[in-house]
């Protein structure tokens, strides 16, 4: 199990990452998610031996690291860039790090593992493939394999999608998950996507400023965000006073008195109880995002079928979904919280 505890990284007078408490249990994924420059690749790098750890320790099984290099840690790591070599083949890449092994266990076994392998992350027959042949996803299904073929104690991935298009990284997070789960493999997960780190996490940490923001599992993150930063984060719109939800006579709000809108808690409907006015229309490839001016609460966002005909200016009327609301605790509450 790895254990960070009371971790801090300074570059200088900057607080990289800030006072960071985290365990990551055998077989399970935690993702840190957040902003560029919240501190997140920092914490990995130090994890991986890479930073100079200023504070708290990073320990595997109890056993602090300090001073323990890269190569003696047994963990793996799987970049942005999966930087294969272009001299080798993809058998070659993958076999790269079984080198050790492979002398001890021969070349039969290693031709074994590499197929096991390439069959793992969907690439069986590519063995003899030039890695310059490759498209970006494949490219980083061999890192991945290269990654995982040492059998690593801990896996650290730090943003491994982020250079795919959108549509290949979102059938390679199905993938990665797949693969993580189906190894046992223990990792830490470094991600700015929050669609991504809930589908490949058991565990999500939101950073931000060098800090830990709420920790838990997706699902517990996502149905009550510990602060008004978290839940625009990872993917609710608009925050409203719960007196304003209560006035257009809604019922089965949170007790709260600030709550978090998702854009599906409005959707239009001829027989909706919310009048409003479209400002906006964004088609989207499964719904359609409004921009829609109520009285008494503001714009908020609503969705719409691909059939709606909507235009801006048009009066619509909306009904209201309260599954699609969070509440929130008060402001000053934006400090480490954990759920779940």
């Amino acid at each position: 199990m790895l254990t960070i505890t009371d971790l801090g990284v300074r570059y200088g007078t900057t607080v990289a990452v800030d006072r960071v408490d985290l365990e990551v249990p055998d077989g399970r994924v935690l993702c840190l998610l957040g902003p560029s420059g919240c501190g997140k690749s920092t914490m990995l790098r130090a994890v991986a031996g890479l930073e100079p750890v200023g504070a708290g320790t990073v320990a595997w099984d109890g056993r602090d690291l300090a001073g323990v290099p890269v190569h003696r840690r047994g963990f793996g790591l799987m970049f942005q860039s999966g930087v294969l070599f272009p001299h080798l083949d993809v058998a070659g890449n993958i076999a790269y790090g079984l080198r050790r092994e492979a002398r001890e266990r021969g070349r039969a076994w290693r031709r074994h593992r590499v197929g096991e392998l390439l069959e793992l992350v969907g690439l069986a027959g590519f063995g003899a493939r030039g890695v310059t042949t490759l498209s970006g996803g494949q490219a980083q299904r061999v890192a991945l394999a290269r990654a995982l073929a040492p059998s690593p104690r801990l896996l650290l991935l730090d943003e491994p999608l982020a250079a795919l298009d959108a549509e290949l990284r979102e059938r390679l997070v199905q993938t990665l998950r797949e693969v993580l789960t189906a190894t046992s493999t223990t990792a830490l997960y470094v991600t700015h996507d929050q669609r991504e780190a809930f589908a490949v996490a058991d565990t999500v940490a939101l950073m931000r400023g060098g800090r830990i923001r709420q920790i838990g599992a997706p699902a517990g993150i996502w149905s009550a965000p510990a602060s008004e930063w978290v839940a625009g984060f990872v993917g609710y719109t608009t925050v409203v006073d719960r007196v304003q939800l209560a006035v257009l006579g809604l019922v089965e709000l949170p007790a709260e008195s600030r709550i978090a809108l998702r854009p599906g808690a409005f959707v239009l409907s001829r027989q909706g109880s919310v009048h409003g006015v479209c400002v906006s229309v964004m088609p989207g490839p499964e719904v359609i995002r409004l921009r829609v001016d109520v009285a008494g609460l503001g714009t908020v966002e609503a969705l719409s079928a691909l059939h709606d005909e909507v235009v801006a200016g048009q009066g619509v009327r909306l009904a209201f979904d309260a599954a699609g609301v969070a509440g929130l605790p008060p402001r000053a509450a934006d400090l480490p919280t954990r759920e779940g």
